[in-house]
């Protein structure tokens, strides 16, 4: 056993149950904003939405386990890399990408959807990828993986919150109106703060290890990037579109990740600090690019 996988990280019962409090939030503060309409405009014009999911949950996993052949790191860390690479779009990434001058409808509508297909993707790319390489495939087999026991959980922390918010915004417009705004930054804030704090009481962790899983991850994160927003710009897509399609490919829900660590791999160490570790990195890099993209767009 690799060192980092004896670390135990600091994450009680009220921990997890705060971070499923937290997603869900933010999952249900994201639907607010959206209809069946939405679902119906991204049937309509669905050139930059396809060319996101595709990325999303066929390339992104792929290159993730061609990179982890190379990467020279425990089974873990590499499973941990597949794991977040096969999660649907990131919690903040519609702010992000409003923050960055993207299309936020396109951010917004890959958001809705990606969550809906990682019902079944997410428990699918893990699966298949962490089964194809010989080092990551006897950590399924020890926890016996079981896909649709994946899928309830994903559907319980993402697609039931999303269902909820979307009803109240049908059927309670006025409700909705009042709680779109503050929900979105609230729940923006309540995950930044749970991911300092978080942060804050495994320092001890992450600064031991923090070598072994720093570079794979700031990789794969930059890999995510320009997949993204080379596949827009391939296909001629506008800025607008190119920027929310970089961002949703390259901001993953981390935090599903780590709480499908804890669920279905006891909170095997390596994986759980990758996760963990990535959910800092994210929002340091998805900051990072808006900022600039936002600053260019202010020069010019």
């Amino acid at each position: 056993m690799h060192p980092i996988d004896a670390v135990d990280l600091r994450f009680d019962e009220g921990s997890l149950a705060t971070l499923e409090v937290v997603l869900a939030l933010i999952m249900a503060g994201v639907a607010l904003d959206l209809s069946v309409d939405d679902f119906r405009r991204v049937l309509a014009r669905p050139v930059a939405p396809a060319v996101g999911l595709v990325c999303q949950f066929f390339l992104l996993p792929a290159g993730t386990f061609l990179l982890t052949l190379v990467l020279p790191v425990p089974p873990s860390v590499k499973l941990g890399l597949v794991l977040v690479a096969a999660c649907p779009g990131g919690n903040i990434s519609n702010f992000m990408t409003h923050l960055a001058g993207g299309r936020t409808e396109t951010s917004v509508g890959m958001t809705a959807v990606s969550t809906v297909a990682a019902l079944v993707m997410t428990p699918f790319n893990l699966s298949f990828w962490g089964g194809m390489s010989a080092t990551t495939a006897p950590l399924l087999q020890e926890v016996a993986l079981d896909p649709l026991r994946l899928a309830r959980t994903v559907g319980t922390l993402l697609v039931v919150p999303l269902g909820v918010g979307m009803a109240v915004a049908a059927w309670l417009p006025g409700v909705a109106a009042r709680l779109r705004t503050p929900m979105k930054w609230a729940s923006v804030a309540f995950f930044v703060v749970f991911v300092g704090v978080a942060f804050a009481k495994n320092f001890d962790h992450f600064l031991g290890h923090i070598a072994t899983v720093a570079g794979p991850v700031a990789l794969v994160n930059a890999f995510a990037l320009l997949l993204g927003w080379s596949a827009a710009a391939t296909l001629r897509l506008d800025v607008p579109d190119r920027r929310a399609v970089a961002i949703e490919v390259g901001i993953q829900n981390s935090g599903l990740g780590l709480l499908v660590v804890f669920a279905a791999f006891a909170g095997l160490g390596g994986m759980a600090v990758t996760a963990g570790w990535w959910s800092i990195w994210h929002i340091v890099t998805g900051l990072g690019v808006a900022g600039w993209w936002r600053w260019r767009d202010g020069r010019a």
